[in-house]
């Protein structure tokens, strides 16, 4: 299995057709799961401010040759040609998701050295939203400043809730998500725990390996791509 992130600056004509329909198991062959949403920037606001001309689709996959084809012939590909995708291969999971195998590793220490990728997904208890936006709002609000961040941002099309960010290593994810050195992240998972934000959500870990196209004039993680460890 494998994951992509698609996220693109679009008309907002095209973006309602983008969160209309997402891409089906179904229809697409060798696809397993897809979600699609508005992005929007992580900030401190108790009040998210979407981009409603820049889309995303989260989607998990078979393997390269199913997502080769999806790039190739659907028209929602076509769509998002312009703007950046990610290629990214599962390393650890906490939670579960749709399309992602139960048999993924679940330890937060991982034998990987280099740029990691981290998908937060979550489909939102409706009676819980306030209080996910108020821990989530402190959370994002630290990971601005959490050393080692190359890009982040956060996905919505409630329930679905998503948030994507790239990092210089799994030590400098894993320091904001766990220390007590940055302990919004830490305090936002103790409220979880307490009681549960999303009917189902996972956090997800992976190595990125194909990063192609341009957000803001660049490609997000190719000024770190070849950086040493």
């Amino acid at each position: 299995m494998i994951a992509s992130v698609h996220i693109a600056d679009v008309s907002r004509g095209a973006a309602l057709g983008v969160l209309r329909k997402a891409p089906k198991a179904a229809s697409t062959p060798g696809l397993r799961h897809a979600n699609v949403a508005l992005t929007a920037p992580l900030s401190a606001s108790l009040r998210p401010q979407p981009d409603f001309g820049r889309v995303g689709l989260v989607a998990f996959w078979d393997d390269d040759a199913a997502l080769d084809r999806f790039l190739a012939e659907d028209p929602m590909a076509t769509t998002l040609a312009d703007g950046w995708r990610l290629r990214l291969a599962p390393l650890r999971i906490h939670g579960s998701w749709p399309g992602v195998p139960d048999d993924l590793p679940r330890s937060r220490s991982i034998d990987y050295d280099g740029p990691a990728a981290v998908l937060t997904l979550g489909r939102l208890r409706a009676s819980r939203t306030v209080p996910f936006f108020r821990a989530s709002a402190k959370a994002e609000g630290a990971v601005l400043h959490a050393p080692g961040l190359i890009w982040a941002t956060g996905l919505a099309k409630p329930p679905f809730v998503s948030t994507c960010s790239l990092w210089e290593s799994s030590d400098a994810l894993a320091a904001y998500a766990y220390s007590g050195a940055m302990p919004e992240h830490p305090a936002a998972i103790a409220a979880d725990q307490a009681k549960g934000f999303h009917h189902q959500s996972a956090f997800i870990r992976f190595r990125p390996y194909g990063s192609e196209g341009k957000l803001d004039g660049r490609n997000p993680l190719a000024e770190k791509w070849m950086a040493p460890a």
